[in-house]
């Protein structure tokens, strides 16, 4: 049994709103982004910000839903600042047969700049005999 690592969780464009180096680590994320795309609450993501090209892996707790809070916390508060705009990836793995055989779904939200949903996608990997097409989505 061969495992892989997919991205299953993606939120694409969101903005920083506060970076609180006090706090001990993680990132905190709106409860409704993490509950659109399914990213649970400890689980591991990598974070990029795209306006200085920092890269870190922390995990993910929920903060209030429907306020578009993305907070960044302990070191991770000095890889970024308020405004700066990150992608936040979750990846789980799966057995590589089986996704050769049964697919695989991976939910995509691009958020507004009040990191509210402007676009929901889910991207598919639909087996095709000895292959997968990659097929997307938008909501």
């Amino acid at each position: 049994m061969t495992q892989i690592k997919l991205m299953h969780a993606k939120l694409h464009r969101v903005r920083v709103t506060e970076a609180n180096v006090n706090y001990v680590g993680s990132i905190t994320i709106d409860q409704d982004l993490m509950d659109k795309v399914g990213i649970l609450p400890l689980e591991e993501v990598d974070v990029i910000n795209l306006n200085n090209g920092k890269r870190w892996s922390t995990y993910a707790i929920a903060g209030k839903a429907g306020e578009g809070g993305i907070c960044p916390n302990g070191g991770a508060a000095l890889l970024c600042k308020p405004g700066d705009i990150l992608i936040i990836i979750a990846y789980e793995f799966r057995d590589r047969a089986a996704v050769m055989r049964d697919g695989h779904q991976a939910r995509v939200v691009v958020a507004d700049e009040q990191n509210h949903c402007l676009e929901f996608m889910e991207q598919n990997l639909i087996p095709q005999g000895d292959r997968l097409d990659f097929q997307s989505s938008s909501y």
